[in-house]
């Protein structure tokens, strides 16, 4: 009987270390990865991130670039003909590559990079991280070919690699290493690539901040204390940018469409889009709605300063630079949305303006991605802990009424924001 009990234990004990072995064999192995794409993309994305600061700062001294935009858009448009990608999916094509099998090739890096470079310098109305994540993105595909990774290991390597791009631009690596697992389906988080993701967004945060690059971080003058007033006062706030939200990817997604039915030429779109954005820039008489837009964001935010139509034409602005063919993202020019917007709204109510633009700026951004886990971090990240109570309550609003409208039409609603169902379908056929 001593001798089976005995047996029977050395059995068990022999199957436990063999799964630990197992699992620390896995481990190791995805370290090693975290490790690599951190360190590589890290790299690039700090060189990015760099080269965009000089881009910016060109267009500043030298305003005559912006007469250049339409010529740098054709030659966007033409780099990325002659290199056999005509197809440009954007974000899309990588977060169709995670459920999709759809695969994003290594030359988008370098595309990416030189067409974002190109759109900042002459004025488009871009951000980055949609850049930031295709680099990413194709990085990880293509060290994932190298290793000759199964399909599932492969999207656990492309999200490492955009969390790492993501951590890079902007000094956030708890809310990039979130945003790549949060991204792809909404009701769903891919914890298994919580250790990568983690791990190569903590590297890459410290490889560009040693290279030079600043983190994100926008204090904010007062933050009042929750009381019945000031949280009512939030949750109206909350509302308005889940609306503004919807407006901002509805109108992106519908110029697009407009482009495409009347500009079917590529060329003539982007070149369209370039006369049409200095043409507008005189028009409004200020170069603000120009490249990202972070010094704007900033006054908003810390100075608790906009000026009330300022994000009704970024918004414009964006959608036309963004959807004829033009690089970079529609992230950034959502924190400028939701930033001046928010300021506007504490001016009028009497709330701190410097609270309402931060409060405001997650909120859109919760809004167009559909992703409360990450613009909670990017609130703790940007704004610091004092205003927790007010991050949590107006991301909850914002994503509850923000309805299954998104930035990105591959983006997967798997359950639903109102009730404890499966519906599983796509951003595309609610905007569309």
């Amino acid at each position: 009987m001593e001798e089976n009990h005995g047996k029977t234990g050395f059995l068990l004990n022999h199957s436990y270390m063999r799964r630990a072995y197992r699992n620390a064999k896995v481990l190791l192995q995805w370290i090693g990865f975290a490790v690599l794409s951190g360190v590589v993309v890290g790299s690039i994305g700090g060189v990015f991130a760099l080269c965009l600061r000089w881009a910016t700062d060109m267009r500043n001294a030298y305003s005559w670039l912006l007469f250049l935009l339409p010529a740098a858009g054709l030659a966007i448009v033409a780099l990325y003909r002659f290199s056999g990608y005509k197809d440009d999916g954007g974000t899309n094509r990588v977060i169709s590559s995670l459920h999709k099998n759809v695969e994003t090739p290594f030359r988008v890096a370098p595309l990416i990079f030189i067409g974002t470079i190109l759109t900042h310098l002459f004025g488009g109305s871009a951000g980055r991280e949609g850049a930031a994540l295709q680099m990413g993105g194709s990085i990880g595909n293509f060290f994932g070919k190298i290793f000759h990774l199964e399909k599932a290991d492969m999207h656990l390597l492309i999200m490492c690699g955009m969390s790492a791009a993501f951590s890079a631009l902007f000094g956030t690596p708890m809310a990039a290493a979130i945003f790549s697992m949060e991204i792809v389906s909404v009701g769903v988080m891919y914890y298994t690539a919580l250790v990568p993701c983690v791990l190569s967004a903590l590297i890459a945060a410290g490889i560009s901040g040693w290279m030079g690059v600043r983190a994100e971080a926008f204090p904010i003058q007062s933050v009042p204390k929750m009381t019945l007033l000031s949280g009512t006062e939030i949750i109206i706030l909350g509302i308005l940018c889940a609306g503004l939200s919807i407006i901002f990817c509805i109108f992106l997604h519908k110029t697009g469409e407009l482009y495409r039915k009347y500009l079917v030429n590529p060329y003539l779109r982007v070149a369209a889009a370039g006369i049409l954005v200095i043409g507008l820039t005189f028009l409004v008489g200020s170069r603000d709605y120009l490249g990202a837009g972070t010094d704007i964001i900033s006054r908003a935010i810390v100075e608790g300063q906009a000026n009330p139509p300022a994000f009704a034409l970024k918004i414009l602005f964006t959608a036309i630079t963004i959807e004829a063919g033009f690089k970079g993202g529609e992230i950034v020019p959502s924190f400028f949305v939701g930033a001046t917007f928010g300021c506007v709204f504490g001016q009028l109510v009497g709330l701190s303006p410097s609270l309402c633009a931060a409060m405001g700026m997650i909120a859109v951004f919760c809004g167009v991605t559909n992703c409360p886990v990450t613009s909670i971090l990017i609130g703790f990240e940007v704004f610091g802990f004092e205003a927790s109570h007010f991050i949590l309550l107006i991301v909850a609003i914002s994503y509850a009424m923000s309805g299954y409208y998104g930035l990105y039409d591959e983006q997967t609603i798997v359950y639903s924001k109102y009730k404890s169902k499966y519906i599983n379908r796509n951003v595309k056929n609610t905007v569309k």
